[in-house]
């Protein structure tokens, strides 16, 4: 017997090692069921360096995030089959099948049918500004929040009794969320250096300084040091998007443990209240 189910949705191959990895990993862990939405196969990401360039990217990046679902342990990837939309003033976003130009009802009523399918206690998706503003991140989270709203109610999408869905409405609700506290003295380094925070990334493209204008604040924090491994092994997947380097850094494992050996986020449903205790666990209350 399962103790409980939680899902996660994303957009992008590597949203889910590169983020939740070790929270995902550790809940299975511990008997839980956990099952992983994607909503593209991230074609307008960009190769790393050293690899030879290819025309289907989004082949190489579905085979690479099958890999990190296997070496997190998940139980079920489900692919919405989207395009990749890039970042503003990409190209990628005027293509017809970009998941920002998918129609939202649509979005959520497919989202709708896996929460009835799967019947998660607990959904986790990005926040509201999708971490570092990439629009197919915003256009996940507001359909996932959508969708976490409206399973629950028989009036929504009544279509679905004919597939065998049932309504149902999970426990809680929460947000990925960047540990502004724990980032401070990092941002104080890369300020004395002369590093532009609005400029970061690959391509330039992240302005790391309205991230932290726009982060919730933490409520959740998962201690994920027992999974750590599990975690790298996952990134690593990601060649494609030079997700090898946190195990390439030579680093002793109790720098690891203290660099990545938490995770936080935001509850968002039921709402956090003022004076509560920071949380330990996803389903503590659910």
């Amino acid at each position: 017997m399962t103790r409980g189910t939680l899902l996660a949705a994303f957009a992008h191959p590597d949203d889910e090692a590169f983020g939740p990895g070790g929270t995902l990993a550790l809940y299975v862990s511990r008997g839980y069921t956990v099952h992983l939405i994607c909503a593209t196969r991230g074609e307008a990401g960009s190769l790393a360096p050293g690899m030879e360039s290819t025309a289907d990217l989004g082949t190489i990046r579905e085979m690479e995030l099958r890999c990190a679902v296997e070496a997190l342990g998940l139980h079920g990837l489900h692919l919405l089959g989207y395009r990749d939309s890039g970042m503003p003033g990409s190209p990628d976003q005027d293509h017809p099948a970009a998941f920002i130009r998918a129609p939202f009802e649509e979005v959520v009523r497919r989202l709708v049918a896996l929460i009835r399918e799967l019947r998660p206690d607990v959904v986790l998706t990005f926040d509201p500004y999708g971490g570092y503003g990439h629009p197919d991140h915003i256009y996940m989270h507001r359909a996932v929040r959508e969708a976490f709203e409206r399973a629950g109610d028989p009036e929504v999408f009544p279509e679905h009794r004919a597939q065998g869905l049932q309504p149902h409405r999970p426990a809680r609700l929460y947000y990925t969320t960047l540990p502004i506290g724990q980032l401070r003295p990092f941002l104080v380094v890369l300020r004395i250096l002369g590093v532009d925070l609005r400029r970061l990334g690959r391509n330039r493209d992240i302005d790391l300084e309205a991230a932290i204008r726009a982060a919730l604040p933490v409520t959740t924090r998962i201690d994920v040091r027992s999974v750590l491994d599990r975690k790298e092994r996952a990134a690593a997947c990601h060649r494609s998007q030079g997700g090898g380097w946190m195990r390439q850094l030579p680093l002793p494992a109790f720098a690891r443990r203290i660099l990545w050996g938490v995770e936080t986020f935001h509850r968002a449903i039921p709402p956090f209240r003022l004076g509560e205790p920071i949380e330990r666990d996803l389903f503590s209350q659910s």
